[in-house]
């Protein structure tokens, strides 16, 4: 986006572009904004995925004039981002941008952060319908960031969605129970779990208060630290198919934003 010098000239001569995608890119300065603020006609932002922060000010200015049209948002944030630019962040997307249907999180940000989320999650959770949250990043012990997702989240979901994708460094049972009982009555389309540090067995936990009620369509788990993906295990994809549920290998189930994009364009 930086070597586009002459952007809004560019747009404004643009009359059949339906919808506008921005997928993690680190160009999203205050020399782009500015050129889409001072564009004539709609900027039809339909996706704006970011990797950094921009100017608080420009991007406000950007969401009041794009936000409607905003339907799918997401980030990934490094460890020591400056919690007071997410929270803004969130804060404008909360004020402007009323028909989110994908959330996509990649952060390792502290506890805080965790808290910031699931507010905005609850705040803007009418029209969510896809859900990926990755905090495989908290390595560093506390395996606290997961922990906090686990015990929230479930009770601030909508009462449908057509995927939900959690990649969790460290999956406590307790934390994972707690979920799973608060989600236990939504209807979840595709529900995927990653576990990076296993080092309990949550299948059980899954079939007590996952499989049984028939709640979803399709499942896929993958440890990373076994390099094992539930696909593989035979049994107990047979196990799942009696209660109509479709076990799928992980990266097939996962959704690819990229080509996502493509397919709602």
């Amino acid at each position: 986006l930086n070597c586009i010098s002459n952007l809004q000239k560019v747009f404004e001569r643009l009359n059949v572009l339906e919808s506008v995608h921005i997928h993690y890119c680190r160009g999203l300065n205050t020399s782009f904004t500015q050129q889409i603020i001072n564009l004539t006609k709609p900027f039809k932002l339909k996706s704006l995925f970011i990797c950094d922060i921009p100017h608080v000010e420009s991007l406000e200015l950007l969401l009041h004039k794009s936000g409607d049209y905003l339907e799918n948002f997401g980030y990934i944030l490094e460890v020591n981002y400056e919690l007071s630019l997410i929270q803004q962040l969130f804060e404008l997307i909360t004020k402007y941008c009323k028909n989110i249907k994908f959330l996509d999180f990649h952060y390792g940000c502290g506890r805080q952060m965790n808290y910031q989320l699931l507010n905005l999650i609850e705040n803007i959770k009418q029209n969510i319908n896809y859900l990926s949250i990755d905090v495989s990043n908290d390595y560093i012990g506390t395996n606290e960031y997961g922990s906090i997702i686990l015990q929230n989240l479930g009770q601030i979901l909508p009462s449908k969605l057509e995927y939900i994708c959690l990649n969790i460094y460290h999956i406590k049972t307790s934390d994972f129970e707690v979920f799973l009982k608060n989600i236990q009555d939504t209807f979840i389309k595709k529900l995927l779990f990653e576990n990076f540090q296993s080092q309990v067995d949550i299948l059980p936990f899954i079939k007590e208060y996952i499989m049984k009620k028939k709640r979803i369509k399709y499942l896929a788990i993958k440890e990373s630290s076994l390099v094992k993906d539930l696909i593989s295990l035979k049994g107990e994809v047979d196990e799942f198919k009696l209660y109509n549920i479709k076990v799928q290998s992980y990266y097939d189930l996962k959704i690819n934003l990229y080509n996502y994009i493509k397919t709602i364009n």
